[in-house]
């Protein structure tokens, strides 16, 4: 089984659904007491969300640059950055270090466009959702994405840093999350992409009328086949 290296910690909420998600994939494809072979640096987050809303984006590029080259250094073979916004710095990250990077947009656009879909609604945070790293590296895919309002964009992304990065599941948020998915399946999104990795620990395809992408999942389902793929 290869080695892979996990960086994680933005935030550790769903660094610890990837290690869940990432185990489970281990044990049932080889059963067993088996489980996956994993380094992991886990960054102090509070630096790097105040980088986020300061716009600087070097500074955290070089966290997690210099988390990366550890990394490798410990014998990592490859790299999960547990994060959606944190990929608009994975060309950085990946030219840090000479082991391979599994972007969290490709895997999930594949994934989207094997299941048939082309407009697909997208929640996560404000950067994820009005930022072009990664709205152009799915439309790369040849997919069309419709974001919620700007109201929704707001609420979708208060959600998230002030409750789902601290643990916290409250009803109304799970709410008003179904009334944003709503909106973008009545936009015509054929199907919503979850784009932050907290987002699985509030909503859940019940939750919604189209298809839901939870890219948590995807991205773990994807660093297992590698892990497991022959050298």
């Amino acid at each position: 089984m290869r080695l892979l290296g996990v960086l994680g910690g933005m935030s550790w909420t769903s660094t610890a659904e990837y290690y869940r998600l990432l185990n489970e994939g281990v044990a049932h494809r080889l059963g067993g007491l088996h489980s996956a072979r994993l380094l992991m640096h886990s960054v102090d987050f509070a630096p790097v969300a105040q980088m986020q809303h300061d716009g600087d984006w070097d500074g955290a590029a070089e966290v997690l640059a210099e988390a990366a080259r550890g990394l490798e250094r410990a014998g990592a073979q490859g790299l999960l950055l547990a994060t959606n916004t944190m990929h608009k710095v994975a060309d950085r990250v990946q030219s840090a270090t000479s082991i391979p990077l599994f972007h969290i947009g490709d895997a999930t656009a594949r994934r989207v466009r094997e299941a048939g879909h082309r407009r697909v609604g997208l929640l996560a945070t404000a950067f994820t959702m009005e930022q072009d790293f990664y709205t152009g590296r799915l439309a790369a895919h040849g997919l069309e994405v419709v974001l919620p309002d700007e109201r929704g964009r707001a609420d979708v992304h208060r959600v998230i840093y002030e409750e789902l990065c601290h643990d916290v599941v409250q009803e109304e948020s799970r709410a008003r999350y179904r009334e944003v998915m709503a909106a973008l399946a009545a936009d015509g999104a054929e199907a919503v992409v979850l784009g932050c990795t907290e987002i699985g620990l509030l909503v859940g395809q019940d939750d919604a009328t189209v298809p839901l992408f939870d890219t948590t999942a995807i991205h773990a389902e994807d660093a297992v086949s590698w892990m497991l793929a022959s050298p």
